[in-house]
């Protein structure tokens, strides 16, 4: 299936990594429209929210020892997966049979190659192509031919593929559970033989022409090249490859079996860890039945690395704080700013504070194309000089794990290594009637803006920073504070930040519906994260029966409640609700006037409805919302000192809360419902714990220029839990 014809942005680009130290490269890979040159300047991003009534977008220029300016071309992404590698040479005296076993799972008037015989640049080759779910035989250049086979791939049904090139023509066969569906001989198109003396290579599910095209949606397995001495049939066979598809599905090749020295290189990531046409449906784990996982799912829209030259590498200065930051680049037709994260400086001192940035979760968002952007939000967008660029129209860079390939089944791998428009300054997500309609990225600079308004230092790391170092990276902080949305995460990072806090580590967790899916990832490949969508929570997806078990680190998928790790272990409390993106209010609870909490609430007038405001939906509590749940694992030196009252008629109960509709999977809580509970705590050890419970909550902080209930809350518990921090040396080295 070929790409797509998408508008293209005039500047975009992508960094690599995210993040980096002083001293290490950031690659920057730009393209620019009419291979236009670029001028760049590094900004420290403070406020990304481009709405007018509030505090608008504000960024500072950083020296960062960059020249005025910068060659730079036009560079292209190229979707659709494919597994391309050489293939020995094919004797003269002999015939080749091309045996294969393939699913298509979508059928289309765009031709999708299932497999191709080439050259290195596809002059000369020979390819079989599924068209509507009829076959062809193509021969590529210099004579280019197309023959129409009397044969046929069922939608979703299992086949076996021979094909059989001799001399005097090609026979081709299709059988359906080992039984034959049908088959054809017809002659050998001119040149077929000189063709097939020239290729050496294969390609399966695309053809190759430095990038795939023509891309296959589908499955393979089991395929192999085999030769026949034409003295008489099934005589003096000979096996000059065969791949197995089953196995680790982590890495980016599949070897020969004949010869290992051979091997097929995964182009753009395609999906492993699938059924094959031997699933039984007794074994749900690839590991013990790879048999039963033979295949591989090729899809038209994979996208794993855009593999772009670098067009800016720079190092990171050794005076530059840690912190957001961003190049803004301009080539006079358009401009961008691509995000990227100074860590700590090893050498220097840390900070009290350090900001987790939810980077795994922006990554399962990334390029989310929702369907919502024409009429009312791109009127916004122009109206405020919002980023202009949406999945819904630019579709060029890959989608998120939140949308569908082209058969319907659910994307589970997404990358870095591609622009991620949705990780802009200014990205708008809703038509937000009372707010902004921010979410991620630009929705988490509400919580930097204010801490640099209030006058808190603080450090940066990225999730990607965690799940490489552990708990060791927070270890030398006081406080850990979360973003808006921090849902996705690994083992490792999960672990690390229960091990942080109970280790006297203390954790303020801003957002909602954090610590919820479970994701995989490998570290030969750090760009990758990986979501199966098992069993329940709510979904856009589901993963097919049998198919809960990651491909890059063989871990069980699905929520982390069904992984032994409910929200509320890490942080107290964990989602219960969502709605539309509005947001309501909290009231303090009976609870929260014990005198030991009063500071919390001080300088905030008792019966005040706190956070009835704001640029996120209108009010601090909302969206997706949070409670605490002692038989979830909610700590029991934690009280709910408020919780949100007066949500609208579109939220509802999430579905891993209960076992029948209406009855809940657990006790009675106190402050249950749909509303969000906002906790708070100190453990004996001095590790401490403050929930908000909302994805709403930080988009309430610079209301009234930051002189409000919701700021004065959040920095009457920083401040204590700065205040009450044991006494630790800053030094990086030395441990909490």
């Amino acid at each position: 299936m070929p790409t797509p014809e998408f508008p293209q942005p005039a500047l975009i680009g992508y960094v690599a990594p995210l993040g980096a130290k002083a001293g290490e490269r950031l690659e920057f890979k730009i393209s620019s429209i009419g291979d236009r040159d670029v001028t760049a300047k590094v900004v420290r991003l403070d406020c990304c929210d481009p709405n007018p009534v509030g505090q608008g977008m504000k960024s500072e220029d950083v020296e960062f020892g960059l020249t005025p300016r910068y060659a730079a071309k036009e560079q292209k992404a190229h979707l659709g997966s494919c597994a391309i590698g050489p293939i020995p040479p094919i004797p003269e005296a002999r015939d080749l049979t091309v045996e294969l076993v393939v699913r298509p799972t979508f059928l289309c008037s765009a031709d999708q190659t299932v497999f191709s015989l080439q050259d290195s640049d596809d002059a000369k080759g020979v390819a079989l192509v599924l068209n509507g779910g009829a076959l062809f035989l193509e021969t590529r250049r210099p004579h280019p031919t197309r023959v129409a086979l009397d044969l046929a791939l069922d939608l979703n049904e299992w086949s076996r593929l021979e094909v059989n090139f001799g001399d005097e023509g090609v026979f081709a066969r299709v059988c359906v559970v080992g039984v034959q569906k049908n088959s054809q001989w017809f002659a050998a198109p001119e040149g077929l033989r000189d063709l097939l003396g020239e290729v050496d290579r294969i390609c399966f599910a695309a053809g190759w022409n430095g990038h795939p095209y023509a891309c296959f949606n589908g499955s393979i397995e089991a395929p192999r090249l085999v030769c026949r001495s034409r003295k008489g049939a099934g005589s003096d066979t000979r096996e000059l490859a065969r791949w197995r598809f089953s196995g680790p599905g982590d890495g980016e090749w599949v070897a020969d079996e004949i010869d290992p020295s051979r091997r097929l290189t995964l182009i753009n990531m395609p999906m492993r860890a699938v059924r094959s046409s031997g699933w039984t449906g007794r074994n749900m784990d690839w590991k013990t039945a790879p048999d039963e996982y033979a295949a591989i799912a090729f899809h038209s829209d994979d996208l794993s690395d855009c593999k772009w030259e670098t067009t800016i590498a720079v190092d990171v200065p050794a005076g530059v704080p840690s912190g957001v930051y961003g190049l803004a680049i301009d080539n006079e037709v358009g401009a961008d700013t691509i995000p990227f994260y100074v860590g700590p400086n090893p050498a220097l001192p840390r900070q009290r504070i350090v900001f987790l940035a939810p980077t795994f979760t922006y990554m399962a968002y990334a390029n989310h194309a929702r369907g919502n952007f024409a009429g009312a939000l791109e009127a916004r967008v122009k109206e405020w000089g919002a980023y202009p660029h949406n999945p819904d129209v630019v579709g060029t860079y890959g989608y998120s794990t939140y949308n569908r390939h082209p058969d319907g089944s659910g994307i589970t791998l997404s990358s870095r290594l591609r622009p991620i428009m949705t990780m802009r300054p200014g990205y708008l997500v809703y038509h937000d009637e009372k707010g902004s309609g921010m979410r991620g990225f630009p929705a988490d600079s509400h919580l930097t803006d204010w801490l640099r308004a209030k006058g808190f230092g603080f450090d940066v790391l990225t999730d990607e920073d965690l799940d490489r170092e552990g708990v060791a990276a927070l270890t030398p902080y006081d406080v850990v504070l979360t973003g808006t949305h921090p849902e996705y995460h690994t083992r490792r990072t999960i672990e690390a930040l229960i091990s942080y806090r109970e280790g006297g580590g203390r954790l303020m967790y801003l957002g909602g519906n954090g610590f919820y899916w479970k994701i995989g990832r490998d570290p030969r490949q750090p760009h990758l994260i990986e979501i199966r969508r098992a069993e329940g929570g709510g979904r856009t997806w589901a993963s097919q029966p049998g198919e809960y078990y990651n491909q890059l680190d063989g871990e069980y998928g699905g929520l982390w409640r069904r992984n032994g790790i409910p929200p509320q272990k890490v942080a107290g409390v964990g989602f219960t609700a969502e709605g539309a993106f509005e947001g309501t209010y909290y009231l303090r609870t009976e609870g929260s006037f014990r005198p030991e909490l009063a500071f919390l609430f001080e300088g905030i007038p008792p019966d005040q409805r706190i956070g009835d405001f704001g640029l996120s939906g209108g009010g601090a509590a909302g969206f997706e919302i949070d409670q605490a749940s002692p038989d979830l694992g909610t700590p029991d030196f934690v009280t709910v000192v408020a919780a949100s009252e007066g949500h609208g008629p579109s939220f509802e109960t999430s579905f891993e809360e209960l076992l029948l509709p209406g009855v809940f999977d657990g006790g009675p809580r106190p402050y249950g419902g749909i509303r969000s509970n906002i906790v708070y705590g100190l453990a004996g050890n001095g590790g401490g714990l403050f929930s908000v419970g909302s994805i709403t909550f930080c988009g309430s902080l610079s209301h009234d220029g930051y002189e409000n209930n919701v700021s004065r809350l959040l920095e009457n518990c920083l401040r204590k839990f700065l205040e009450t921090a044991p006494d630790v040396d800053t030094d990086p080295a030395v441990p909490r």
